[in-house]
């Protein structure tokens, strides 16, 4: 591998905002804040809107469309 031209990979806190949920992982996005994670370490800090602690489909909070039943009704509406 070529010198200087890669991403430094490290452990970084990944912030879920709207759950207040975080966790430790590595990754090579650049990150403006730290953060003083549960083992002492100071990490960089990455804020996310969404994860598997907020997401709908995760948290069984999931709305189902009743697409077949919306199909009838334009067909019913427009003679189809």
């Amino acid at each position: 591998m070529k010198p200087g031209i890669h991403p430094e990979y490290r452990e970084v806190v990944f912030q879920d905002i709207g759950a207040d949920f975080s966790f430790l992982t590595r990754s090579t996005i650049a990150a403006k804040e730290t953060i003083k994670w549960t083992d002492g370490k100071e990490y960089p800090l990455v804020k996310i809107e969404v994860s598997s602690q907020s997401h709908p489909f995760y948290t069984g909070k999931q709305k189902i469309l009743d697409t077949a039943g919306r199909v009838e009704k334009f067909r019913q509406k427009y003679g189809m």
